[in-house]
């Protein structure tokens, strides 16, 4: 009998949770209590994602292939997660791994995909299935085709043609869509065009599927502003990305520019203090930049412009990734965590960490769960 109603357990346990902490926009639509988590006849309930965390290098940014990929993630890890109290999970998806170059796709990846939605299903957790990179667009590449291509921008559409009508069958309380990850368009408008051609097609075979986009460059609070919303589509989420200061989250990350400062950091405060400037290159002082004190009020202020565009849209606030780096020290570490999960919990904002297994993750180098860090995010899984 244990094993027939675990999922149940873990599904109806977790529920409680996210009705506490929801937004008012995913809320109101929710079960009632009383109710169960299972849609009613004749209607379904609406996506939510209260807190969660990105499964990373699994099926993006990876060369894993095989054996190696399939043990990677797996069910148990899903039920790991499921155990500390989050209620979803993002799973970034590139296009190499899931199609050749000619658009055939790769059936093994694609029942991977599958296996961690069904496993998702059986533990109770949704699922945002986010198209990470495609061959036409890198996030931190300098030549991005999408921009300047047709091609390019027909073949983005085709992903998503062949990811709607694999995924359509899935509940639309269970499993959302983002559509592409950190798009970073010379014009934003590029973007805000592209969005409006995904949404017209994902719409044509699913029109309640919940829709997660973005703003232009890297998901940025500061161009929050400039994206354009499809007007008249209530089953959209907006969503951010948040590693401020960067010079801390990101100290010593080996991919960024102002990885390269080996000096002190610190949080709250003068995260770079001007002494550490001294004798540095122009370019990575220019890096750190000018803006060096952070704590929690200037973060907060930060959120503005997400703010705003979701109290005139209506539609519900998404941080889809956010984490520091476990190089800064200790203590201010979970500090900036601790400000962050709060500032967001004060506005109703869903989120996901940046990341399950890599190198921010929730789990340490050695594999171990980070309990402490799992702690300060407020799940009640997490060890005393």
């Amino acid at each position: 009998m244990e094993t027939m109603f675990a999922p149940a357990l873990h599904r109806a346990s977790r529920f409680v949770l996210l009705l506490s902490t929801l937004p008012v926009a995913w809320a109101a639509t929710a079960a009632q209590p009383g109710e169960g988590t299972q849609p009613a006849a004749g209607r379904d309930v609406r996506f939510a994602a209260a807190s969660g965390t990105n499964i990373s290098h699994w099926l993006s940014q990876s060369r894993r292939r095989g054996e190696e990929r399939r043990a990677y993630f797996t069910r148990r890890d899903v039920q790991f997660l499921a155990g500390l109290g989050l209620d979803h999970v993002r799973i970034p998806v590139d296009e190499e791994q899931l199609w050749d170059e000619q658009g055939r796709a790769d059936e093994e990846a694609f029942a991977l995909l599958n296996a961690a939605l069904d496993w998702c299903d059986e533990f109770g957790l949704n699922a945002i299935v986010d198209l990470h990179i495609l061959r036409s667009h890198h996030f931190n590449s300098q030549n991005r085709p999408l921009w300047t291509e047709a091609e390019a921008q027909q073949r983005f559409l085709a992903c998503w043609r062949d990811l709607s009508a694999r995924l359509s069958g899935r509940a639309v309380h269970q499993v959302a869509y983002e559509l592409m990850n950190e798009p970073v368009a010379p014009d934003p408008e590029d973007w805000n065009r592209l969005v409006e051609r995904a949404v017209r097609l994902v719409r044509e075979r699913e029109p309640e599927r919940t829709l997660v986009i973005g703003s232009n460059r890297w998901q940025s609070v500061e161009t929050f502003d400039r994206l354009r919303v499809p007007a008249g589509d209530p089953h959209l989420m907006l969503s951010f990305h948040f590693y401020l200061p960067f010079p801390f989250t990101h100290y010593r990350a080996s991919w960024t520019k102002v990885g390269e400062y080996q000096g002190p950091v610190r949080y709250p405060g003068e995260v770079v203090a001007d002494e550490d400037l001294k004798g540095l290159p122009a370019d990575l002082a220019g890096a750190i930049g000018t803006r060096r004190h952070f704590d929690r009020q200037v973060l907060e202020g930060l959120l503005e412009k997400p703010l705003a565009l979701a109290r005139a849209t209506g539609l519900p606030l998404y941080c889809g990734e956010w984490g520091s780096l476990p190089t800064v020290p200790r203590p201010d570490r979970l500090r900036w965590y601790q400000d962050v999960k709060d500032i967001f919990q004060k506005h109703g904002i869903g989120w996901a960490t940046w990341d399950y297994k890599g190198s921010f993750g929730l789990r340490n180098q050695d594999g171990s769960p980070d309990w402490e860090l799992i702690r300060t995010l407020g799940w009640p899984g997490g060890r005393p």
